[in-house]
C-alpha cells in the first residue's frame, strides 16, 4: 500500500508497517540491522495530516507511535514517525482497532492525535483518570466503521 492508501482507508488506531522491500540482514551484521529495523517496522496511527482530501491535493503525511522508552511505569520518550507522501516506503495494515474499543484523543479537532486505545468505554474512563487530559475526546469504534471497511474491501492487508 501506499501513503495514499493509508490515508484514505486506514483507521485511527490500526497498527500499519512499513518496509523497503529489502531482506532482513543477519543478526551478526548489527549496523546494517540497525538501518534495516529503521525502514521495516510497525507502529499505531495515531494521527493523520492534512485532512481528508490530503492525498489528493499532494500534501498529507500520517503520524505512527513506533514504541516507548521508559523504566517502572513511567515513559521517558516516545518514538513517533511521520510519514509524507512522498515516501517511497510500503504500507500494511496489520491490525484494525476491534468493534466497541475506544480512541482516546488529546484535544478535539483536526489536530487531535490518539494517545490511548482502550478495549472499552469503561477503561477509556479509568486511564483518562490516571493520565490526565482535560480535553480529551472518546470515540468508539462502530460496527458500521468496521463493515464499512469490509463492504468496500479494505480488510486487513
Amino acid at each position: 500500500m501506499s501513503v495514499h492508501t493509508i490515508l484514505e482507508h486506514a483507521p485511527i488506531g490500526a497498527i500499519v508497517a512499513w518496509s523497503d522491500g529489502t531482506p532482513r540482514p543477519p543478526e551478526r551484521h548489527s549496523k546494517k540491522l540497525a538501518d534495516w529495523k529503521n525502514n521495516n517496522s510497525q507502529g499505531r496511527l495515531i494521527r493523520k495530516h492534512g485532512g481528508r482530501d490530503a492525498s489528493m491535493l499532494g500534501r498529507g503525511s500520517f503520524t505512527l507511535h513506533e514504541t516507548d522508552f521508559g523504566a517502572g511505569g513511567v515513559i521517558a520518550i516516545r518514538v513517533h514517525r511521520t510519514f509524507s507522501l512522498w515516501s517511497s516506503l510500503r504500507f500494511a495494515i496489520i491490525e484494525r482497532p476491534p468493534v466497541g474499543a475506544v480512541r482516546v484523543f488529546d484535544r478535539p479537532g483536526d489536530h487531535a492525535e490518539l494517545v490511548h486505545l482502550a478495549t472499552h468505554r469503561a477503561a477509556a474512563g479509568q486511564w483518562l483518570s490516571e493520565h490526565g487530559y482535560p480535553n480529551a475526546v472518546r470515540e468508539e469504534v462502530t460496527a458500521d466503521e468496521t463493515a464499512a471497511d469490509a463492504v468496500e474491501g479494505r480488510a486487513v492487508a
